[in-house]
């Protein structure tokens, strides 16, 4: 069964890792996708795959951050494919490590822009698309830190992850009234680029799998699974929501 036949999907941070899995699997799954990342070279190869796969997909290459990507991704969605039914806010980045009284504004100002004012960038432009859209679905991926774990050096990332919970509540509250959804996904440890960079040696991935209920980190196409069901009918009663797909991190630490 194709959960997602004949919508379009914008995925965002689509050229690897969790946006790349998603965008192949809602592909597999009937959607017209719309992959934005600044890689290009990668998201052109996403594109052969899904288009090899029988799929369709247009690409844009730019950042979630800019304002002018943000309005560009959707009017792509809407010239190529007609519209747009989900959206799925995903790209972010670890931004600058460090204690506290060591980043500078610039350092937090940069993380916070590249997961949380990314995101409310792209949620502007595409909420007056999404709703004309069929049964819409509005994600964006938040994170297991700031919520169930917190991880020293991390406070700029676990505040930006954060607050796109709140940012999720406030839109799920304000738009269901008019048939769109708005949940966040929370993934635990996961098997990517940006997580290997977040541990990069062995033993720091050994110790943040062995965090988890399930003692191990996701592979990336179990986390698109989550949004799959977030972006699909499966999940038709579900808004507002911080959906857990973290290994029970927050069993284990709870």
């Amino acid at each position: 069964m194709q959960l997602l036949q004949g919508k379009t999907a914008i995925v965002t941070g689509a050229s690897a890792g969790i946006g790349r899995c998603a965008a192949l699997l809602f592909a597999r799954h009937g959607a017209k996708v719309v992959a934005v990342a600044r890689r290009v070279g990668l998201l052109d190869e996403l594109a052969a795959e899904i288009a090899a796969a029988g799929g369709q997909a247009a690409v844009l290459a730019g950042d979630a951050a800019d304002e002018d990507c943000a309005r560009e991704m959707v009017a792509l969605a809407q010239h190529r494919f007609g519209g747009l039914d989900i959206a799925f806010n995903n790209a972010g980045s670890l931004g600058t490590p460090g204690p506290l009284p060591a980043l500078t504004r610039s350092d937090w100002q940069r993380t916070l822009d590249g997961n949380l004012t990314s995101a409310f960038l792209c949620a502007k432009h595409q909420i007056p698309a999404l709703l004309l859209g069929r049964r819409p679905s509005l994600i964006f991926t938040s994170s297991f830190v700031g919520h169930a774990a917190g991880f020293p050096g991390m406070a700029a990332y676990a505040a930006a992850k954060a607050g796109l919970v709140g940012l999720t509540r406030a839109l799920a509250a304000e738009y269901g009234p008019h048939g769109l959804r708005v949940n966040a996904l929370l993934p635990g440890g996961v098997d990517t680029e940006m997580g290997r960079a977040a541990a990069p040696t062995p033993e720091q991935q050994a110790f943040v799998g062995g965090l988890h209920a399930l003692k191990r980190l996701a592979d990336p196409e179990e986390i698109a699974a989550s949004a799959l069901y977030l972006a699909s009918d499966l999940s038709s009663f579900v808004t507002g929501s911080a959906l857990l797909a973290d290994g029970g991190v927050s069993a284990s630490r709870g």
